[in-house]
């Protein structure tokens, strides 16, 4: 468990494993480093991963301070810790929550990285009508979470219609990511959505055709709405291009674990070229 001093009294833990080039990956929303599971597996056959827990999550700190979990302040600390652990300059992927904190790291720190993997990820919300709501609806569910708990806000999340095609996983694989899930402190999460969600975080449609490395952006088919935002994304990118996950609704990693995989890490070996 390495963990790094980012800022005075706030350190990241970040999780080095496997051989090969270098890819920092950031998880989604109650994930952490440790819950990539077969997808994470199956990458670290030929790739060295750098797994980072997000400010809030997992085994990183989670102060009261609302500014630590501010986007520019999150991958300016993230590309920090990232670097004190050794890589400069590597690939990054990211899942859902982590995959729009790797977009803003490829926007503002172009130099760290090399190549972009996004999964289920968007640019923001580029209506300020819609960041307004959808800031009001995450402080209530932040206040949730404090008022009832991680258990029940957890019932909560697993029953939502963006996660209903992990019901068909198998029972292990279910149990896992509900006991990753589990172990969230709730005033991490809190202010996770209250600092960094979808509404907090400044719009990046703007700024996508300033993104010049080469970005794959996968979602998968169930998940119809972030489908259409990678098509989106690979759009608006000058080197980006889309690849819809079969068989995978939002967390197409952990649903489809071996596509993904050689997916991803095709793209970061270049073994299928740049698509300029």
């Amino acid at each position: 468990m390495p963990r790094y001093e980012v800022a005075p009294g706030i350190s990241l833990n970040v999780e080095v494993s496997g051989s090969g080039p270098a890819i920092v990956l950031l998880h989604g929303f109650t994930g952490s480093a440790t819950g990539w599971g077969r997808f994470g597996e199956r990458l670290r056959e030929r790739l060295t991963t750098v797994a980072v827990d997000i400010v809030g999550h997992g085994q990183s700190d989670k102060p009261q301070e609302i500014d630590h979990y501010r986007m520019p302040r999150v991958v300016a600390d993230i590309v920090t810790a990232v670097r004190m652990a050794g890589f400069e300059r590597c690939a990054w992927l990211g899942y859902s929550m982590g995959g729009r904190t790797a977009l803003h790291v490829a926007a503002a720190f172009p130099g760290a990285v090399e190549r972009l993997v996004l999964i289920g990820a968007s640019a923001g919300i580029a209506e300020a009508d819609g960041r307004t709501a959808r800031v009001a609806d995450d402080a209530r569910l932040a206040q949730r979470i404090i008022d009832e708990g991680v258990s029940a806000f957890v019932d909560y999340w697993e029953s939502i219609p963006l996660f209903a095609s992990q019901r068909r996983l198998p029972e292990e694989t279910r149990a896992a990511v509900r006991a990753g899930r589990l172990r969230c402190d709730p005033a991490g999460l809190a202010n996770s959505l209250r600092g960094m969600g979808t509404g907090a975080q400044e719009p990046l449609h703007g700024r996508l055709s300033e993104v010049a490395m080469p970005v794959l952006a996968m979602a998968g088919e169930l998940d119809t709405r972030y489908t259409e935002l990678a098509h989106e994304l690979a759009a608006a990118i000058p080197c980006g291009r889309a690849a819809v996950v079969p068989n995978a609704g939002h967390a197409a990693h952990i649903e489809n674990p071996e596509w993904c995989a050689a997916q991803a890490a095709a793209f970061v070996l270049n073994a299928e070229g740049d698509h300029r």
